[in-house]
C-alpha cells in the first residue's frame, strides 16, 4: 500500500522529556513557560512519549497545544510501553528512569497490535488531542527487536493505512536497531538519538544509507551529546551519556572546539545545524528545561556558518 504524503517537518523541534520532570522537578507553570518560549521562538514541532514522566510530559504538552491552532504544529509521540497501575508503589519516585514523578504507574512492554492501538488511544487521551501526526516505536531493542519487526511495525503500518496517524517510525539510540527496522519495515521517519551529531556519526555508516535507499526521513535528536556540545568551552568533567567521557572522544571534542573558534562560530550552533547537512535529515529535535534554552536553540539554528568551517571539519576527518 502506498504511503500517504510525506509529513512536512520544521527544521527545529522541541523534545519534551524535560516536561516529564527529567532529572529535576518542574512546576506546571515552569513547564508552561518553557513551551510558551518555544512557541514564541517559532518552534512548531514537538516530540513526547508516555515514558517521559509516566505520562506527565504528554499531559503538559497537550494542555499547552490545545490552546494553539491544530494545523500550525506537528506532534509526535511513541508506542511500545503501556502505563499501568503499580501495585508496589510505596511513595517512591520514578528515579530509576530519572523522572522526578511518583511511581504510581509502571511501564509494560506490549508490541502486539492491541497494545500499539491502546498506546495511541491512551496517549491521545492524555494529550487531549484528536490526533498525533507521527507515531514512533520507542526503543524496541530494549525489549525484543525481533518481536517489534514481526508485530509492532505491522501494527503501525495498519494504523497509518487507516489514517489514524500520517507517519510512523522508530526512535532509538542503537544504530543496529535503527538500520534493521528501516530494512524490514515501511517507515516514514526514524528518530536517531545521539548517533548522528557533530561529535560522533556512527549512523552515517549503516543507518543513513538505508534511509536514503528507501526514502525514509531522519529526525536527529540529542544533538548536544548529553550537553557536551551545548556550550562553547566544554569541560573535561562534563558527563557523556551516563558516565565519564572517553579520552579519545575528549581529544576529538577539543579539535571541534578549535575549528569552531577559528571560524568564529559558536560550537552549539554548529552542533544544531550539522545534522541538516545530510539530505536524509528532515528535522533536529532539541530538549531544554528553561525558557532561555528554548530561545537560544532557535537563535542557534539561524546563525550563519561559513562553508569553510564544514570543509575544514571534513578535511580533518571530524565529519563525513
Amino acid at each position: 500500500m502506498p504511503r500517504p504524503e510525506p509529513l512536512a517537518l520544521p527544521r527545529l523541534g522541541y523534545g519534551a522529556a524535560n516536561l516529564g520532570n527529567l532529572f529535576r522537578e518542574l512546576t506546571d507553570d515552569e513547564a508552561w513557560a518553557i513551551l510558551d518560549a518555544a512557541w514564541e521562538s517559532g518552534i512548531r514541532h514537538y516530540d513526547t512519549a508516555p515514558h517521559y514522566g509516566l505520562g506527565l510530559s504528554e499531559r503538559r504538552l497537550g494542555a499547552f497545544l490545545r490552546t494553539k491552532p491544530r494545523d500550525e504544529y506537528v506532534i509526535s509521540t511513541k508506542a511500545g510501553r503501556l502505563l499501568r497501575p503499580n501495585p508496589d508503589h510505596a511513595g517512591e519516585l520514578d528515579l530509576a528512569a530519572d523522572f522526578h514523578v511518583p511511581a504510581t504507574l509502571r511501564r509494560e512492554w506490549d508490541f502486539s497490535e492491541r497494545g500499539i492501538r491502546a498506546s495511541l488511544d491512551e496517549s491521545l487521551e492524555r494529550l487531549g488531542l484528536d490526533r498525533v501526526d507521527l507515531l514512533y516505536l520507542h526503543d524496541p531493542e530494549r525489549h525484543d527487536l525481533d518481536l517489534a519487526l514481526s508485530q509492532a511495525f505491522p501494527a503501525l503500518e495498519q494504523l497509518r493505512a487507516e489514517g489514524a496517524v500520517q507517519a510512523i517510525g522508530i526512535g532509538s539510540m542503537v544504530t543496529e536497531a535503527l538500520a534493521a527496522s528501516v530494512r524490514s519495515a515501511d517507515l516514514d521517519l526514524i528518530m536517531v538519538a545521539g548517533r548522528y551529531t557533530l561529535l560522533e556519526q556512527p549512523a552515517a555508516e549503516d543507518v543513513l544509507p538505508e534511509c536514503r535507499a528507501r526514502g525514509t526521513g531522519v529526525v536527529a535528536a540529542s544533538v548536544f551529546n548529553s550537553g557536551l556540545l551545548a556550550k562553547d568551552e566544554p569541560e573535561r568533567s562534563d558527563r557523556y551519556e551516563y558516565g565519564r567521557m572517553p579520552e579519545a572522544l575528549w581529544v576529538r571534542l577539543q579539535r571541534l572546539v578549535a575549528v569552531c573558534r577559528a571560524h568564529g562560530v559558536p560550537l552549539p550552533a554548529a552542533a544544531v545545524q550539522f545534522p541538516l547537512r545530510d539530505d536524509t535529515v528532515r528535522s533536529v529535535v532539541v530538549g531544554g528545561s528553561r525558557p532561555d534554552q528554548l530561545r537560544r536553540n532557535a537563535e542557534l539554528m539561524e546563525i550563519g556558518i561559513p562553508e569553510a568551517l564544514w570543509e575544514e571539519l571534513a578535511a580533518e576527518g571530524l565529519v563525513p
